[in-house]
């Protein structure tokens, strides 16, 4: 049984539980971890904490060597890990690689920020005599993160890797179908010579461990990424100790394909963006809006690629010309779909294609592509986390708009054009955190991310996800003798 680590030990719940991790794909036991539960969140927060006097004072410098020396060894072990990742997520080896690369990127990003961070100074005009004013940053203290089973090593990077960078330490609770990797990766940094407590791992339950993470007092920074419903859960619960918090919800990405647009590029980076880990992103292309000028092209060429998917097992690879699809993380990812599916097609959408089932083990969904569903169907309301994709057709630039922001969402959005005009319309008036011109949806870690209305609050990536690891705090320094009636009117 693989263990949580805490204060540097591998240990197990206090209660002696586990739970299974399961092969997607196979629907196989793979492993299994401990059931912590709120006695071993205190334990894990306690260890942080006495972390947090000795990292917090640590040399920047010295903290983005240790963070570097990580990742050195992680590298060293990138495909073990990329295996592990296979096998709990079901992704195929090459985007479990892709994602190693692209959490191994975010951690040297934040490694070389961490001497970086600066305060501010002001010459302050004052009744008082000569002062001055000085702005420093401080590390908050004890932070949490709580991380989806999508990508749990790039969005457990966002989180981790702004907070030590920073002078802070965390307890990191990855989602309970993917641990493992996570695991791995966080004993690897204390090999490479991370101080025991600074980085903590513990698995459980997201009712027990992540409530008790958002409201235990010690915890002054909760990361979370998940869906909308969950967030807002634990926003209630964490908001009466004015915690700060981050969350990076659910999604509905519009995409709006222009008649001017280079539709074969549009068509392939909506098939990226769409059917990458199988569907299973926040930021994946989710509605597209097609001029009704080059609708059909689009539409023929759109067909064409998908149907080169395979579904199989994310450690075997596909026959070219095929692209191989793994299998969904859970049961009740597939079910889900399948009734959206069902819904839209009950209220008049077309399928326009489908692909073909993979037997009867695993969690797979054949990508589906539908047209004509009505704007009050499930497909277009809710968040479609996985390979299914409607399609609408539009008349002008003003209708794909408001369609666009017809919905409670607003994480990314995309437009495929040239013309100016639309560009400054979608940039402008799209409500969402990030719109992409000409290209997929993909989170930079060198630009901030994250949604407006129900998806989210707060940013990730970028210099300013490290702000939001930092207290501000103002000193005034002055030069006054306050004696006799000088000091009147002073409480």
């Amino acid at each position: 049984m693989a263990q949580a680590l805490i204060n540097g030990e591998q240990v197990a719940a206090k209660s002696g539980e586990e739970m299974p991790i399961v092969n997607p794909a196979t629907e196989e036991q793979l492993d299994s971890v401990p059931k912590a539960g709120p006695e071993d969140v205190d334990v894990a927060v306690a260890a942080a904490s006495a972390a947090f006097k000795e990292w917090s004072k640590t040399d920047p410098d010295n903290r983005a060597q240790t963070i570097r020396a990580g990742v050195e060894k992680i590298e060293e072990n990138a495909k073990d890990i990329a295996k592990l990742l296979v096998q709990e997520q079901g992704k195929p080896m090459m985007e479990a690689m892709g994602e190693l690369h692209h959490f191994l990127h975010g951690m040297n990003f934040y490694a070389d920020l961490a001497s970086k961070i600066r305060g501010a100074y002001a010459s302050l005009p004052s009744t008082f005599g000569t002062s001055y004013g000085m702005v420093i940053k401080r590390p908050i203290g004890v932070c949490a993160a709580i991380v989806p089973y999508n990508f749990p090593l790039t969005l457990m990077g966002t989180k981790v890797g702004p907070a030590l960078a920073g002078g802070n330490t965390i307890v990191v609770k990855p989602a309970n179908t993917t641990p493992l990797a996570t695991l791995r990766i966080a004993e690897l940094m204390q090999e490479a010579g991370l101080p025991a407590g600074v980085l903590n791992v513990i698995t459980g339950p997201g009712k027990e461990v992540g409530e008790a993470l958002a409201v235990h007092p010690d915890v002054r920074r909760v990361a979370f990424t998940g869906s909308t419903g969950v967030g807002r859960r634990l926003m209630e619960v964490a908001a009466p100790q004015f915690k700060r918090i981050s969350a990076e919800l659910g999604g509905s990405d519009p995409v709006i394909i222009c008649p001017d647009a280079n539709v074969d590029n549009a068509v392939k980076g909506v098939n990226v963006g769409r059917f990458f880990n199988a569907g299973q992103a926040c930021l994946a292309a989710k509605r597209v809006y097609v001029f009704e000028e080059v609708y059909d092209e689009f539409m023929e060429s759109l067909v064409k690629r998908v149907s080169r998917y395979e579904l199989g097992n994310g450690l075997e690879k596909a026959e070219k010309p095929k692209i191989r699809m793994g299998p969904l993380n859970a049961a009740r990812h597939r079910d889900a779909l399948n009734e959206q599916l069902e819904d839209a097609v009950d209220k008049g959408a077309n399928v326009a294609y489908q692909g073909e089932a993979n037997g009867d083990k695993g969690y797979f969904f054949a990508p589906a592509i539908i047209e004509n569903a009505p704007h009050d169907s499930r497909v277009a309301r809710e968040e479609t986390f996985g390979p299914l994709l409607p399609v609408f057709k539009v008349k002008n630039i003003n209708e794909a708009v408001k369609l666009a922001n017809d919905s409670s969402y607003g994480l990314g959005s995309s437009i495929w054009t040239y013309n100016v005009r639309y560009i400054n319309k979608a940039a402008q008036e799209i409500e969402s955190g990030m719109t992409w011109v000409n290209q997929i949806h993909y989170g930079y870690d060198e630009l901030p991310f994250g949604g407006v209305k129900d998806s989210g609050i707060g940013r990730e990536h970028g210099p300013e996800a490290l702000e939001s690891y930092l207290e501000a705090k103002s000193v005034v320094v002055g030069d006054l003798d306050i004696t006799g009636d000088e000091g009147a009117g002073i409480q």
